[in-house]
């Protein structure tokens, strides 16, 4: 049985499962997901420890975006309600030490847009600055595709951390995004893993993926070594070509989590969108007692989360230490 062989493989010597065996978790029945959800908590504690990394996130350049990602409402080519609107300084600034007054040890910069400019690179340099002079906390950023100067650059500036996500599977991925390629993401990632930043990559579950797929997604994240996987659960937006799908199952959405724990036994593996209306609070829990080691605080980019003093209510009850940030450094 494919748990037999997950416990030994990945809770006993810390070897993610492959391609096949991700596959043979996913079609797992209903009635083996509590021993599932039971495993992959016990791989998290193994190989990751107990402690649960938070982060809050903030766009600094919202909708106007020239890509058409097919889930996503900031696209300039969709009829969705959000619109262009930049993010000043202060206001930044604020948001980063709200977001540290919650525990936080990550505070992650999000940009709406292909690539950043010459005005976003320095506002983000700008910004870096004043918040690392207001608040003591990680500063993280994402930003789109990045040249080899913007990389070296953010290096420069203190960015430890580099979100960019693959979205799904590499053979999935012209039927969400037309505008540029997987592989121009991929090279995005390279960079800024040679140059010593965090790789945070992870995806949206929910696009229309085959289980074959969702298989194919998880081990090729495990091939990135990434630091951080978030995992989004696809929260339809009026107006996108994606606006009318379905959302994911609960039992679903947690038998994902857990495969992708397996998989990725050494990574955080961070609760991001659409959770709220995937798993409701119940089925959140289930999953920080199922794979999952970070969660993102308060409102996502244009969809709302849950309260941040919900999920640390959640996390003390459950009792789950919030990293600190002298062990993030």
């Amino acid at each position: 049985m494919i748990l037999d062989t997950a416990r030994s493989q990945v809770l006993d010597q810390g070897i993610g499962l492959d391609q096949a065996q991700v596959r043979a978790v996913l079609e797992l029945p209903a009635d083996a997901l509590p021993e599932l959800l039971e495993l992959a908590h016990q791989v998290r504690l193994r190989w990751c420890g107990p402690e649960v990394e938070v982060e809050g996130i903030v766009s600094v350049k919202t909708g106007g975006c020239p890509e058409d990602c097919h889930f996503c409402s900031q696209s300039g080519q969709f009829s969705s309600p959000v619109r262009a609107a930049w993010l000043d300084i202060p206001s930044l600034v604020q948001a980063a030490v709200e977001t540290a007054a919650t525990g936080a040890t990550e505070f992650c910069i999000v940009a709406a847009m292909r690539g950043p400019d010459q005005r976003l690179m320095r506002q983000l340099r700008d910004g870096v600055r004043a918040i690392k002079a207001a608040v003591d906390i990680n500063v993280a950023a994402s930003l789109g595709m990045l040249s080899q100067d913007q990389v070296d650059e953010l290096v420069e500036i203190g960015v430890h951390r580099y979100n960019h996500n693959l979205e799904t599977a590499r053979s999935y991925f012209g039927q969400v995004v037309t505008t540029h390629t997987w592989e121009e993401r991929w090279d995005t990632l390279r960079m800024v893993r040679t140059a010593g930043m965090e790789v945070c990559c992870g995806g949206i579950i929910g696009l229309g993926e085959s289980l074959d797929q969702r298989a194919e997604f998880a081990t090729q994240l495990a091939e990135l070594h990434p630091h951080e996987v978030p995992l989004n659960f696809l929260n339809p937006r009026p107006g996108t070509p994606f606006g009318d799908r379905p959302v994911v199952e609960a039992t679903e959405a947690l038998t994902t989590i857990a495969a992708f724990r397996l998989a990725l036994p050494r990574t955080i593996l961070r609760y991001a969108g659409g959770r709220e209306i995937t798993l409701g609070d119940l089925g959140t829990n289930q999953g920080m007692l199922g794979g999952i080691n970070a969660v993102i605080v308060g409102n996502y980019l244009t969809t709302l989360g849950r309260p941040a003093d919900a999920d640390l209510a959640m996390l003390q009850e459950l009792r789950m230490p919030i990293k600190a940030l002298s062990q993030t450094l």
